[in-house]
């Protein structure tokens, strides 16, 4: 396990990314100075050959350079056939990213799945990455938090407009359909009328009733001289029947006045009276209930409630988005401050963090047992899926350069095993 952990902890270096015409050009160029130098033996190779007959000195040459120039021709051939045939003969064995795609694919996929997508693997990776302290240490930081808010808000506001608004006013309706279907209207009234009487809020709610009234008396003085126009006799003179409507309007209007500023007023004490009754027959009266059903779902059914709750998604909708891009917004203030608080208890209380990491190690584990099969047989199915021709070619583009140097390597490795191989002759003979 040990040699597991140091290999955790040491740093992973970053993958080069570069064009595809970059590559190109480099991978171009390491085949040339490779191509250069098996050209180069070989031209050295038919010269000293073609001198005849030779000394010592020539002789090690000779056989360096042939030696060499097999080493570079094998090297040439072995990584050439990795991604075309070749020389463009049918060899068998050949162009094997080309013609063994599938079971590269199908290889490949395994060895993630048993190597990377192991639960024990996971497991240690999560264990030795010290997950856990490392983002208590990050969100503890005001800084981070702020920004970390700002990013949540965003995902909130990005996943509320993802909604449709007919299916959150849908479900909304629903779910405020069910919620008070199940609640008898009349009782509930009874009992909170109950709690204001016991109160004495009442008597407020008589002077609010009078002082409507008033005001409806008020505003729709015009509206109703012409109804007590309409119902007047037509041998009524108009000036008539206009001052006593006008006379019945100020008496009316009086008449409330009067019976809002007299506690002891006798309208005052019937209402009262009636009020302190009715809890108790909503509460027991069958008509009152009947009613009351009438009523709760007359409102559910009505157009007034659909448009209501579609507009209360909307303004939900215009405030997230407005505290969202806030910065100084009461939402991402708060959220910031909770994400702070959650760093700084994290960093600084030992066992929560241990009983966090196990929880995230559990996770991890059952994610590798759930889904491991599934993981793999997506790269192996991503790859079946390739293009073969497209596939080598950018396998090449990515591992070409290095393979040249496998020519290069070849080639000086050849010269070296043929001097050895010419002095062993040499000291044998």
């Amino acid at each position: 396990m040990e040699p597991t952990a140091t290999m955790s902890a040491s740093p992973v270096p970053a993958v080069e990314r570069e064009p595809a015409a970059v590559r190109a050009r480099r991978l171009t160029a390491a085949r040339r100075r490779a191509t250069a130098l098996l050209v180069a033996v070989t031209v050295l190779f038919l010269v000293v050959t073609s001198a005849g007959v030779h000394g010592i000195l020539l002789g090690y040459v000779q056989a360096g350079a042939e030696a060499s120039m097999v080493g570079g021709v094998a090297d040439w051939f072995a990584v050439t056939a990795l991604f075309r045939r070749p020389l463009g003969l049918p060899i068998p064995h050949t162009a094997l990213l080309v013609e063994r795609k599938d079971q590269f694919a199908g290889t490949l996929g395994q060895f993630v799945q048993e190597n990377f997508l192991n639960a024990d693997v996971l497991a240690e990776r999560v264990r030795s990455a010290g997950l856990v302290p490392r983002v208590a240490s990050w969100l503890a930081k005001e800084a981070n938090a702020a920004r970390f808010a700002g990013h949540a808000a965003d995902l909130v506001v990005k996943g509320a407009e993802a909604l449709r608004d007919e299916d959150v006013q849908r479900v909304f309706t629903a779910e405020l359909t069910r919620a008070v279907a199940a609640v008898d209207v009349a009782p509930l009234a009874g009992r909170a009328l109950r709690v204001i009487v016991a109160e004495g809020h009442h008597a407020e709610l008589f002077n609010a009733l009078l002082s409507g009234v008033d005001r409806y008396l008020a505003d729709h003085y015009d509206e109703l001289r012409e109804l007590f126009e309409a119902e007047s006799p037509r041998w009524m003179p108009d000036a008539v029947y206009r001052r006593v409507f006008d006379r019945l309007h100020t008496r009316l209007r009086q008449r409330l006045e009067a019976m809002a500023g007299d506690p002891d007023d006798e309208a005052r004490h019937q209402f009262e009276e009636w009020i302190a009754g009715l809890p108790d027959r909503l509460e027991t009266s069958a008509e009152l209930r009947e009613r009351g059903e009438r009523f709760k779902l007359d409102v559910l059914g009505s157009a007034g409630l659909r448009d209501w709750s579609s507009s209360l998604w909307q303004q939900a909708k215009d405030a997230l988005r407005t505290q969202a891009a806030d910065p100084e917004s009461e939402l991402r203030r708060r959220l910031a401050g909770v994400l702070m608080a959650a760093g700084q208890r994290l960093a600084s209380d030992r066992s929560l963090q241990e009983g966090l990491e196990r929880v995230v190690e559990s996770g991890a584990r059952a994610l590798a047992d759930q889904f491991h099969d599934e993981l793999a047989g997506l790269v192996t199915g991503t790859i079946e899926r390739w293009n073969a021709a497209e596939t080598s070619g950018q396998l090449e583009l990515l591992l070409g350069r290095d393979l040249q140097f496998i020519r290069i390597n070849g080639t000086v490795v050849g010269a070296g095993v043929g001097l050895a191989l010419h002095a062993i002759a040499l000291a044998l003979a």
